[in-house]
């Protein structure tokens, strides 16, 4: 992971309320292709190049106090993109995963993914298993990555779950609430989030946590992905803090 430091960087840092910092930020990375197309060069420079916006991302809510992290790095309806960009994707992920390990052991970050894992090839099951296990006992960081999900997948998997339950007469119908279903989703340990980020101008969630982010605030920028830096989650960040939440209360 990169080394980064400037007074820019300080001085955003000191802005920051530590009691009010986002528990959990989910970003949306956004903005690859357009940021290779703008150079004249291949979509999947793009994404190469996005990889260090993780790392710049992942420093950066390590020196802020963040503690959960999630990054949207797949979703179910990627793989209608081109297979040979599917290729280079599962390859970087693959490559990330591994090369990654002793960097976020160093730092206290727990690498952890969300998402559909059947049907995946077993060298990216392998390189996922390897990963979470490696760093499971760190506990400055969790480092969520959504891999092949969709959020409307996730509540369709879990509403298949609970039905399977009340078909064994392992759960009530007349219990089943919010927070029941919530115990059905992928990851029930991830707290909701508090900030979601999109990169690249675009104005949408893209089915991404729609249950999670029923009070979330939401900040998009214009900045493509792999422009991103740690100067712009703390801009994120000091942005959110200027805000009142009341989760529908006065």
């Amino acid at each position: 992971m990169t080394k980064h430091s400037s007074d820019t960087t300080k001085e955003l840092l000191q802005q920051m309320d530590p009691s009010r910092l986002p528990c959990h930020v989910a970003i949306i990375m956004d903005g690859n292709g357009r940021w290779a197309k703008q150079r004249h060069l291949p979509r999947v420079e793009g994404h190469r190049r996005g990889i260090n916006g993780v790392r710049e991302v992942v420093e950066g809510c390590c020196e802020a106090g963040v503690k959960f992290l999630t990054l949207y790095a797949f979703s179910v309806e990627n793989w209608q993109r081109p297979l040979s960009e599917v290729s280079v994707l599962m390859g970087l992920l693959v490559r990330f995963l591994y090369d990654e390990i002793e960097e976020m052991n160093s730092n206290g970050v727990r690498l952890r993914v969300t998402g559909r894992r059947d049907h995946l090839d077993n060298q990216i099951l392998k390189a996922i298993h390897t990963a979470e296990t490696s760093t499971q006992n760190n506990t400055r960081l969790v480092l969520n990555l959504a891999f092949n999900y969709g959020s409307r997948a996730e509540i369709e998997d879990s509403l298949r779950a609970i039905a399977k339950d009340v078909k064994e007469g392992k759960l009530q119908p007349d219990t089943i609430t919010a927070e029941t279903l919530r115990d059905y989703l992928y990851s029930p340990w991830l707290p909701d989030p508090d900030l979601l980020i999109r990169t690249s101008g675009e104005l949408r969630i893209s089915n991404f946590l729609l249950w999670q982010m029923a009070y979330t605030e939401l900040y998009f920028t214009d900045t493509l992905w792999p422009d991103f830096g740690r100067n712009d989650l703390y801009k994120a960040i000091l942005d959110y803090q200027k805000r009142e939440r009341r989760f529908g209360k006065v």
